[in-house]
């Protein structure tokens, strides 16, 4: 993979997952001049009305065909359905995973619990063609739709993302950045915790400045491979 063709090339993201975050993020990407496909677990015939309001430049479809037809895709579902999402098309494609770990929504899982792993490391772990990066997991979704701003605005906001390969992290990066947003590289896959719910990252608006010292003050705690990160 070459980032740099990956990013120049780009012109559709997959999406899947159309709850709070990825419908915000198809319209970000709409505005942004970039196509969107989108799935749910429902079917496209359930999002008829979401793809009208964000125009020609979307279009509902499967999940397996967001993961087959996006350049790039985005993993925006539960916890405890990502057992369901595709394999063979997401190969060799770079994903962004918005996952959480919420024991009160997905049930206690021992191995996060424990620190065993993290959300997102469970990701690639079913994806093991992918090259997953963690991203948009600490923003709602009010938040990502409305503070996004252009590249050298003093103040601009910036995400944090966690990843294994430097070339899909410079991908999501360019995303990130082309939809208002600054970015700190948070470390690997396995470091994703740092800006995972209950720490100092989660959810606050941020500047670069402010993130990367709100990382370097994250602690490990229960949950979400922070015991072993």
């Amino acid at each position: 993979m070459g980032a740099g063709e990956v990013a120049a090339g780009m012109t559709t993201i997959g999406l899947i997952g159309a709850g709070h975050i990825g419908s915000t993020l198809a319209r970000l990407a709409v505005g942004a001049g970039l196509g969107v496909i989108i799935s749910n677990s429902r079917g496209p015939q359930t999002l008829v009305d979401l793809v009208a309001d964000l125009g020609d430049a979307a279009r509902a479809g499967t999940a397996v065909e967001a993961a087959t037809e996006g350049d790039v895709v985005v993993v925006t579902v539960p916890l405890h359905a990502i057992d369901k999402v595709p394999v063979e098309p997401l190969a060799g494609k770079v994903v962004l995973d918005t996952t959480n770990y919420y024991s009160q929504r997905d049930g206690h899982r021992p191995e996060l619990d424990s620190g065993e792993t993290s959300s997102s490391e469970l990701l690639a772990a079913h994806l093991p063609g992918a090259w997953v990066v963690k991203a948009f997991n600490h923003i709602t979704a009010a938040d990502l739709g409305s503070q996004g701003l252009p590249a050298g605005t003093d103040g601009r906001r910036a995400l944090a993302i966690s990843g294994d390969d430097a070339e899909a992290k410079a991908v999501v990066a360019s995303i990130i950045d082309r939809l208002g947003f600054d970015v700190v590289d948070a470390g690997p896959l396995a470091g994703g915790w740092r800006h995972a719910p209950g720490t100092p990252a989660y959810l606050p608006r941020l500047d670069r400045a402010a993130l990367e010292q709100a990382l370097a003050d994250a602690r490990p705690g229960p949950g979400d491979g922070s015991a072993t990160a």
